[in-house]
C-alpha cells in the first residue's frame, strides 16, 4: 500500500505517466471537460476538495514548467487569485481570457474536477523536467 502522496490511483498514474509539455487541468466543480479528454473527478460537495489543496499536492510530485489561468480571476476572484500566487511561489504564470483558457484544456491529457465553488478557479498546468 503507497503511504504518501498522492494516494488516488487514476491522478498518481495520470502524474507517472506525464512528459514534458504535457498539460493537465485541475478545475473547478462547473469547468465543462471536453470530449474525449480524461475526467479524474475528486468532487465530493461544495468546496471539498478544495482546489488549492489538490494544487499543493500535485505541485509536490510534478515538475512544472509553467501555469495557466484565467486572466478574470484576477478581478473576480481576489482572494482566490491571491491565495493561488502564494500556492505557486516563483511558478512561471500566464493569464489569458476564459473562453481560450477553456480551448486550451482540450488539449489536456486530463481534467482533475474538485470542489471548488470560486468563480474562474481553474490551473491549467504544464509539465516540465526534474533535470
Amino acid at each position: 500500500m503507497k503511504k504518501s502522496g498522492i494516494l488516488n490511483h487514476e491522478l498518481s498514474d495520470l502524474i507517472a505517466r506525464l512528459g514534458h509539455t504535457d498539460t493537465i487541468t485541475i478545475a473547478d466543480a462547473g469547468l465543462p471537460v471536453p470530449p474525449g479528454v480524461q475526467r479524474i473527478d475528486l468532487a465530493l460537495t461544495g468546496g471539498m476538495p478544495a482546489l488549492l489543496d489538490v494544487l499543493r499536492l500535485v505541485l509536490d510530485d510534478l515538475a512544472v514548467e509553467k501555469v495557466v489561468i484565467a486572466a478574470e480571476m484576477k478581478d473576480v476572484s481576489p482572494a482566490f487569485y491571491k491565495e493561488l500566487g502564494e500556492v505557486l511561489g516563483q511558478i512561471e504564470g500566464e493569464q489569458i481570457p476564459h473562453a481560450e483558457f477553456k480551448q486550451l484544456t482540450q488539449a489536456s491529457r486530463a481534467v482533475i474536477r474538485t470542489g471548488e465553488f470560486t468563480y474562474f478557479s481553474n490551473v491549467l498546468i504544464v509539465a516540465g523536467v526534474a533535470f
